[in-house]
């Protein structure tokens, strides 16, 4: 019975840590799309909190969008450019007008000082704007 019941805890734990990721909700990889996009982003196994203020759960972060580049190494701080679109209020939804042509869209969680979580909280697609 003690076997047993450790398996079951030592399950929950992994299945717990594989399920934090963030996603974009409706857009996926290899997608063909027009010069302006509403993008839904998810988050699973997190919270989201706003930019600026240091939160009491010190796991939550807001998201960022990065065109055409990739994810930001954990702990750096990402960028405010036109490539480094933050969402610092914890939005789940945005509006981008990309220019025709081959994009990489790269989703990334970042805490309340703009730092990033790393590639675990990151997702990169690649799209086609007509």
């Amino acid at each position: 019975m003690k076997q047993l019941l450790v398996l079951t805890v030592l399950t929950y734990g992994s299945l717990s840590l594989a399920a934090e990721k963030v996603f974009f909700v409706d857009l996926k990889d290899k997608a063909v799309v027009g010069q302006e996009l509403h993008i839904k982003m998810g988050i699973e196994g997190r919270t989201l909190c706003e930019a600026g203020k240091e939160p009491k759960d010190k796991l939550c972060g807001h998201h960022h969008i990065i065109v055409d580049g990739k994810f930001i190494p954990e702990g750096n701080v990402i960028p405010a450019d036109e490539k480094h679109v933050h969402f610092g209020k914890a939005q789940t939804e945005a509006h981008l007008k990309l220019t025709p042509g081959k994009h990489t869209l790269t989703l990334q969680l970042a805490d309340y000082a703009h730092r990033s979580y790393g590639e675990k909280l990151s997702q990169t697609i690649n799209v086609e704007v007509k």
